[in-house]
């Protein structure tokens, strides 16, 4: 892997797991914005613990050493979550910049997977 791509990697992956992890505890502390926004989405508040919770165990996932079939379901977590909460703005009718957070957190989503070294991938690159 070229250092370019490792600095890349890191870089990305970074920034995903800070705001990951951001979010996750603004989820689960339940700010009132937030339990408003999830009210206006449609969605109970009790789902704000689970994506919290799921947030904060998918950015471990993606930080430790090892273990790379719980990064690739860390990894589609991150992307299930982030393209549904677009579509969720999306079908509210929302303003442009609801939108930011969630396109954000999904671009370095997909930066961070395909730049992952091989050695943090499930199936590794063929030679």
């Amino acid at each position: 892997m070229r250092k370019r791509d490792k600095i890349i990697y890191w870089i990305a992956t970074i920034w995903l797991c800070l705001g990951m992890v951001s979010t996750g505890i603004v989820q689960l502390i339940r700010m009132e914005e937030e339990v408003q926004k999830m009210n206006e989405l449609g969605y109970p508040a009790y789902f704000l613990t689970i994506i919290g919770v799921w947030k904060l165990l998918g950015a471990i996932a993606v930080l430790i050493p090892g273990v790379p079939l719980v990064k690739e379901w860390a990894y589609a977590g991150f992307f299930f979550l982030m393209t549904g909460a677009i579509f969720s703005h999306f079908a509210n009718s929302d303003n442009a910049v609801e939108y930011f957070g969630p396109a954000l957190l999904l671009v370095l989503t997909i930066i961070s997977w395909s730049f992952s070294p091989a050695n943090r991938k499930l199936i590794k690159a063929a030679r």
